[in-house]
């Protein structure tokens, strides 16, 4: 079986929520060498992508949703304490949350992984996490970045709310914000000021490195 297929068969199980499927690939990756950080991003990260935009299209539905993490989570399981984070060097502190009134963390979850896995420190905040604690987190830990994110276009607003308190502390320009899940955009992305959006979890990785980056870069 070719890393191609491993990876393909991993993003086609974790949207047909397909949990024995996924489990045998996940075993498959280890078991023929292929880098368990590539098998979560382009396997499961790219099957979730799906599982997102399908869930937009109206063709997948919470439920769906629920059993398609089923699947993420038991790869995660498998492949998490494989993947090798005592070489990466440490790139900054970020702090991830689900916005408060929402408690679809599928996404959430897998940003986190995947951003201790490259070297960030992560305060995981959870699901269902009041505003205000976004920013006493960021305040107390000295993080650089907030990430949010949300399923529901319901609770979104509450993404401003986070961004108007970090200028209410005079803080703004200390922290970095990104934003995603289904609920939003890039478009939404700008109107609340945020400094960044991510459609998917590979693009979050990417763009959390370039934003540390240029915090650094500004110091």
């Amino acid at each position: 079986m070719s890393a191609e297929e491993i990876l393909a068969g991993l993003a086609k199980a974790v949207i047909d929520g397909d949990t024995d499927k996924a489990v045998q690939l996940a075993n498959k990756v280890l078991e023929v060498g292929l880098d368990p950080y590539k098998a979560m991003m382009d396997g499961c990260g790219a099957g979730m992508k799906v599982v997102g935009e399908k869930y937009q299209n109206g063709e997948m539905f919470i439920p769906e949703i629920l059993v398609s993490a089923e699947a993420m989570y038991a790869v995660m399981d498998i492949l998490g304490p494989h993947i090798k984070v005592e070489d990466v060097p440490y790139t900054g502190k970020v702090v991830a949350g689900v916005i408060e009134g929402d408690i679809h963390d599928i996404g959430k979850n897998l940003l986190v992984m995947l951003l201790k896995a490259s070297g960030f420190e992560v305060i995981d905040l959870g699901r269902d996490v009041p505003v205000k604690d976004f920013v006493q987190k960021a305040k107390d830990e000295r993080a650089e970045i907030i990430a949010m994110s949300t399923l529901m276009t319901t609770t979104a607003p509450g993404m401003k709310r986070v961004i108007d308190i970090l200028y209410e502390e005079g803080i703004r320009d200390k922290v970095k914000t990104i934003i995603g899940g289904a609920a939003v955009s890039k478009e939404f992305a700008k109107t609340i000021g945020a400094d960044a959006y991510g459609e998917e979890v590979a693009d979050g990785i990417k763009i959390i490195k370039d934003l540390m980056m240029a915090i650094k870069r500004a110091r």
